[in-house]
């Protein structure tokens, strides 16, 4: 089927670039150019990926993109202004799948969309042993949810990607890079910064569920490590 995406940015000019490049790419895009009523915009066309700017008539694309993530986890890749590492983390930190700076090459984002859906494709199926237990915990994969006992989390799917990493090597210290490669694909470049922001998120909802904070360690000079053996 071909991907549908949704393009969300005031700028008509970028739209008519954006929408003739990636619809030459196998993409079918529609657009909207407004913040307040993204969601609602989401909702009705149920794309396979957003992409969204910061910078938006009726409200910002950071409430908008809190607004959508309340309503489903469509996949979301944010456009921020270059340099501008708070609108990039506070992004993030609302559940973006990925950002790219502004300007960029339209083949970047290309890049990107395909690395985010090869992500989201490449998810295993329910009843299809999408279930990972580590040290107590059971995260559901598909459902992106982590349970301790009966108490649950809802994770983004950044978050699942990355707490899929570590669990599936308990105890054993993964690098920025080794984390990456898995969660990203090999021919994908990320921002690092990023697992840093999402390891802060996991830990603060490890510690909401009652798992700890300590449940995902540093390790100074390798990188993090889910501690199976750790302790409620």
């Amino acid at each position: 089927m071909t991907p549908r995406i949704l393009l969300i940015d005031d700028d008509a000019g970028l739209r008519e670039l954006l929408g003739e490049y990636l619809s030459g790419r196998g993409y079918r895009v529609q657009f909207y150019e407004r913040g307040d009523g993204a969601a609602d915009e989401v909702r009705q066309l149920r794309p396979d990926l957003v992409v969204l700017d910061i910078m938006l008539p009726g409200q910002d694309g950071l409430a908008a993109l809190r607004e959508i993530r309340s309503a489903g986890d469509t996949p979301v890749i944010m456009l921020t202004a270059r340099g501008d590492d708070a609108d990039r983390i506070v992004g993030l930190e609302l559940g973006a799948d990925d950002y790219l700076p502004k300007p960029f090459n339209p083949r970047e984002l290309d890049a990107r969309i395909r690395a985010v859906l090869r992500r989201r494709s490449g998810a295993p199926s329910a009843g299809s042993g999408a279930d990972l237990q580590a040290g107590g915990l059971r995260l559901q994969r598909v459902q992106q949810k982590l349970f301790l006992g009966d108490a649950s989390v809802e994770l983004s799917t950044a978050e699942t990607r990355l707490l899929e990493a570590l669990m599936s090597r308990p105890n054993l210290p993964l690098s920025r890079d080794d984390i990456m490669n898995f969660t990203r694909g090999r021919d994908f470049m990320g921002f690092e910064r990023s697992i840093d922001v999402h390891i802060s998120k996991l830990r603060a909802k490890l510690e909401s569920l009652g798992a700890g904070r300590d449940r995902i360690r540093t390790v100074w000079g390798q990188g993090y490590l889910f501690d199976a053996g750790a302790q409620r």
